[in-house]
């Protein structure tokens, strides 16, 4: 029997070659175990004296969806603790952080609300306000599931500053109805109320007259003498009251959520007030959440004075050190990596505490991070990558939107500091009166890059764009 020597090298990885070792080319194969027969399994004898066994690496959480990545990934991101498939952070325009942190206020006062209604009891509608990427949009999505898990209707919609809210109501109470009739004992109360649905939207006085290119799904006559007389405030109102009386009927509620609600046109702002208002008289179980711009309630004021008591309130801010270092560790958690205390100190310090800023820069911090945990030399690195992607993406598409006048009229507000500045100080900065200055402030509110905090006051709807306006070469 020939006899072979063996070093005292470190062996390799499992089933890779070891120098000086032998490979049969011809591999046993075992013969199939008889049945009922458990399957003979080889055992490996212990390795020789002097051997040196590699203790394996501390692998987070297997995934079985992407097992079959495992070999061409792991060689190229040299680590299987920060694997960026498993990268559990999500910057997007409206989609849930996978830790919702610091909303729990909010939360629960929309199950409160949601409980009275169900009970019979009064209760106002609700509004959300905020800067962009506060979470305005992941929060109204919340509440829409939670009213769902309720079994309410629902229904959703984005207002457009050019476009009426009369087709895009009558699709989203469709939808919420939709939800509801198949509990409901009697098809008839939804066919009827599906009438005067139809009669609604096609009583559009923007479109041709005679046609309507709109239609609920399902063949039912427009009805007449509800919700057809063309003026929205009256015929909104009739809607809502028969919504909520067919939901009534199944001991529920319906819920309408309206994203960008700044944009909808003053009329019918109006006319979603006096809505409101009648339900909040008769008791009706139909509830309207809106999510806009900081300046929403004056807007809301604007079209009703009694608009300060429809609705319930709630600013949405960014996220205090607690719930930021929450929305951060607990998904990494998840995936078995860690922060150090100095990378979570820099990950605030640059993402402010704004809800999209941590997304954005978690996301990338996992990314450049070699292994865990990620140290604030990884965030250093990360940084600039992250601060990159926000010109572009987030700040960028924004900045392209305005006209050279628009440019010139928010650089002298960045100039004036990130905070809300009186405009009379940003005429002062270019020179000029303020009233010439009217058409540029008016075309931003409209676009939605700056909004009038107060009256007299300016501000921009976007966290730390003086900054960014601040860095651009002029």
């Amino acid at each position: 029997m020939a006899v072979f020597t063996m070093s005292a090298a470190p062996v390799a990885a499992a089933g890779a070659p070891v120098a000086g070792v032998p490979v049969a080319s011809d591999p046993v194969v075992p013969s199939p175990a008889p049945p009922d027969v458990a399957p003979v399994v080889p055992v490996q004898a212990p390795p020789a004296a002097g051997w040196c066994v590699p203790r394996p690496r501390r692998a987070t959480r297997p995934s079985a969806l992407y097992g079959n990545l495992r070999r061409p990934l792991y060689p190229v991101i040299k680590s299987e603790s920060v694997d960026p498939v498993r990268n559990p952070y999500a910057p997007g325009a409206g989609q849930r952080p996978p830790e919702l942190a610091g909303r729990d206020r909010e939360l629960q006062q929309f199950e409160i609300v949601l409980e009275r209604v169900a009970r019979g009891r009064p209760e106002r509608s609700m509004v959300l306000t905020g800067l962009r990427g506060v979470g305005k949009t992941v929060l109204l999505n919340t509440f829409k599931s939670m009213a769902m898990q309720r079994l309410w209707g629902t229904g959703k919609i984005e207002a457009r500053p050019d476009q009426s809210i009369r087709r895009p109501v009558a699709a989203a109470l469709h939808m919420a109805i939709r939800e509801l009739a198949p509990r409901h004992r009697a098809p008839e109360r939804i066919e009827e109320f599906l009438g005067v649905l139809k009669a609604f939207a096609m009583r559009d006085p923007a479109a041709a007259k005679g046609t309507s290119h709109w239609s609920p799904g399902i063949d039912v006559p427009a009805a007449r003498g509800r919700a057809d007389s063309g003026d929205l405030e009256i015929d909104l109102t009739e809607l809502f009251v028969d919504a909520a009386s067919v939901a009534t009927d199944l001991g529920v509620g319906i819920a309408l959520f309206i994203d960008e609600m700044q944009d909808v046109q003053a009329p019918d702002v109006s006319a979603l007030c006096a809505a409101c208002h009648e339900l909040s008289q008769n008791g009706g179980p139909l509830i309207v959440v809106g999510a806009g711009l900081p300046h929403l309630p004056s807007v809301l004021s604007a079209s009703k004075s009694y608009s300060e008591r429809l609705f319930r309130y709630a600013r949405i801010d960014r996220l205090d050190r607690e719930a930021a270092d929450q929305a951060l560790i607990a998904p990494a958690a998840r995936e078995g990596v860690e922060f150090t205390p100095d990378a979570l100190d820099a990950l605030y310090e640059a993402a402010d505490g704004y809800p999209y800023f941590v997304q954005a820069y978690g996301k990338v911090a996992w990314d450049f991070a070699p292994r865990s945990p990620i140290t604030a030399d990884d965030i250093k690195v990360a940084a600039p990558e992250a601060e990159e992607e926000l010109a572009v993406g987030f700040f960028g598409s924004r900045y392209e939107r305005a006209t050279p006048a628009e440019r010139d009229y928010m650089r002298a507000m960045a100039q004036l500091g990130d905070d809300p500045v009186p405009t009379a100080e940003v005429a002062e900065v270019l020179g000029r009166k303020p009233s010439s200055l009217s058409p540029a402030r008016d075309s931003l509110i409209k676009k939605g890059l700056i909004y009038s905090a107060e009256r007299g006051l300016i501000g921009f709807t976007v966290p730390h764009f003086g900054r960014f306006l601040r860095a651009q070469p002029v």
